[in-house]
């Protein structure tokens, strides 16, 4: 089942440094990718403007990749993504091959959506994930589950600091305590407590069984 991606950069007329924030999340979806490879379908690259595209192998994967790409993004810096689920399709053009289909309506209408919620009832949204109307009503029952999810993840991401970010891309990556400590200068009771106060152990733990459950 095809899975694209649509992200876009958040407030990106307001960044003080425009071009170091472009480096700065192609750096983080490399880092990412990097980091899973067997989550890319295609490479998620920049086309035009501030949109970036590309494609999952499945929801499990853009789940997953999404998650670490908002907690390895530099301060200041963050993506609205709009996850889509339906078919894709090549047209052939002169420029090169453009990609359509009912996933990336489907990814367009996710992106919408999850920016009217951040304008109005739920600030913290960044994530939305939607089905084309051609899927089976299984799919559209995970999607549904998968909705739900996204949005109490978000909140959490959304609440932490740059710091908590880090240390719980860390933990999702493998990193023990110890290991992050160094790297932040700080003691592995300090560490402990900044994921505790962040509430890192409920995204640890369901970025796992996304990951397991490939």
């Amino acid at each position: 089942m095809p899975i694209v991606l649509t992200a876009d950069i958040v407030g990106s007329r307001r960044l003080p440094d425009r071009a170091g924030a472009q480096r700065a999340i192609e750096d983080t979806i490399a880092r990412v990718s990097a980091e899973i490879p067997d989550a890319v379908a295609a490479p998620i690259a920049t086309t035009t403007g501030d949109e970036l595209q590309g494609e999952l192998v499945s929801v499990e994967a853009a789940l997953s990749f999404t998650l670490l790409v908002r907690l390895a993004l530099p301060e200041g810096v963050d993506l609205r993504f709009g996850i889509g689920v339906g078919d894709t399709v090549r047209v052939p053009s002169a420029g090169g091959d453009i990609a359509e289909g009912s996933a990336w309506w489907a990814a367009r209408e996710a992106i919408d959506a999850v920016d009217a919620r951040a304008r109005r009832a739920v600030p913290s949204a960044r994530t939305a994930i939607a089905a084309a109307p051609s899927e089976s009503p299984s799919v559209h029952q995970v999607i549904r589950m998968a909705s739900a999810y996204l949005l109490a993840r978000d909140e959490v991401v959304t609440a932490m600091s740059d710091r908590a970010r880090r240390l719980t891309f860390g933990r999702c990556v493998g990193r023990t305590q110890r290991e992050l400590a160094g790297e932040e200068s700080i003691t592995q009771s300090a560490v402990s407590q900044a994921l505790a106060a962040a509430g890192s152990a409920s995204l640890v733990e369901g970025y796992r069984r996304l990951r397991t459950g490939w």
